[in-house]
């Protein structure tokens, strides 16, 4: 199970370390990376992302438009990346553009994938959700309960 929170930096290569009890939780050295909703980038690891991706093509119709809209924007900016020898992988300059990725990076481990967003727009994000997530945590506590 992938968790946790992590702070990291992008090099001027762009390329990122991925914290090691996360890679350790990714079978084999591959991740694809694609755009995800919220501005953030999505990992996966390469089994999950075959289930995800043709769970959508699958479901849907290239006939019907928003149906191509999702294909647009989840399945075909999908990349495939390896975790080299040091622990990183490279971000694209197209997926760190859309990202807004400059430098200071957010690693949320979201148990089957990644999350990777820079740490202004994360901020940024947040401050803006969290009466939301008040009123999601009280409409859960309806359903779990501990």
């Amino acid at each position: 199970m992938i968790t946790g929170e992590y702070r990291n930096t992008l090099d001027e290569k762009g390329r990122l370390l991925i914290p090691s009890r996360i890679r350790t939780e990714i079978p084999g050295n591959i991740v694809i990376i694609t755009q995800g909703v919220d501005k953030c980038l999505w990992l996966f690891p390469p089994e999950e992302w075959k289930r995800i991706s043709d769970n959508l093509m699958t479901s849907t119709s290239i006939f019907q438009s928003r149906a191509r809209l999702i294909q647009r924007r989840i399945v075909a900016p999908a990349q495939e990346t390896e975790i080299d020898k040091s622990g990183r992988i490279n971000i694209s300059p197209t997926l760190r553009e859309y990202a807004g990725l400059t430098k200071d990076a957010v690693i949320l481990g979201i148990k089957s994938y990644i999350e990777v967003w820079d740490e202004v727009v994360y901020r940024e994000w947040w401050a803006g959700k969290e009466s939301e997530f008040q009123e999601a945590a009280e409409e859960l506590g309806k359903v779990i309960t501990l």
